[in-house]
């Protein structure tokens, strides 16, 4: 129920400017959902929403993880395309070979965008390791970042 809940939330102010936790309760029992506010104030801080201005001194909520997935995967495949020399595997690390320079900018945005598979990474001036768990995902990780290449 809490997972269904909270993706209608986010259709939600994705389709109307929704200014308040009021309105945005009222939105989802239309939908057909029983909230309190105070269920929706638990959704909102789980969901990471924030309220930006829209203007005319009016604010909405809005899902401020999407916007910087969205900016960190356009700028990973910019900086992969741009610098990648080599990419190579063992077990579950892969290890991503750049241009001198690069590997930190590159190795940051993996970690920005969060993969579920990625635990972490480490950056050196030229070379990046990415620790994948479970190691079975090394391939689907791979084939991420040959897309990102392309």
């Amino acid at each position: 129920m809490k997972n269904a809940r909270q993706k209608k939330i986010l259709e939600i102010i994705k389709e109307y400017n929704v200014e308040t936790q009021e309105e945005l309760a009222k939105r989802l029992k239309e939908s057909g959902f029983e909230v309190t506010q105070a269920t929706v104030s638990r959704d909102i801080k789980e969901l990471g929403l924030i309220k930006i201005a829209t203007g005319n001194d009016s604010y909405k909520y809005h899902m401020v993880n999407e916007q910087r997935q969205g900016i960190n995967i356009s700028r990973l495949s910019r900086l992969l395309q741009d610098s990648v020399v080599k990419i190579d595997h063992s077990e579950n690390l892969i290890i991503i070979k750049t241009l001198p320079g690069v590997a930190n900018a590159i190795a940051s945005c993996i970690d920005h965008i969060q993969w579920p598979e990625v635990i972490g990474t480490v950056a050196g001036d030229d070379t990046i390791l990415i620790v994948v768990k479970p190691s079975d995902a090394v391939y689907k990780v791979m084939d991420t970042i040959d897309k990102l290449l392309q």
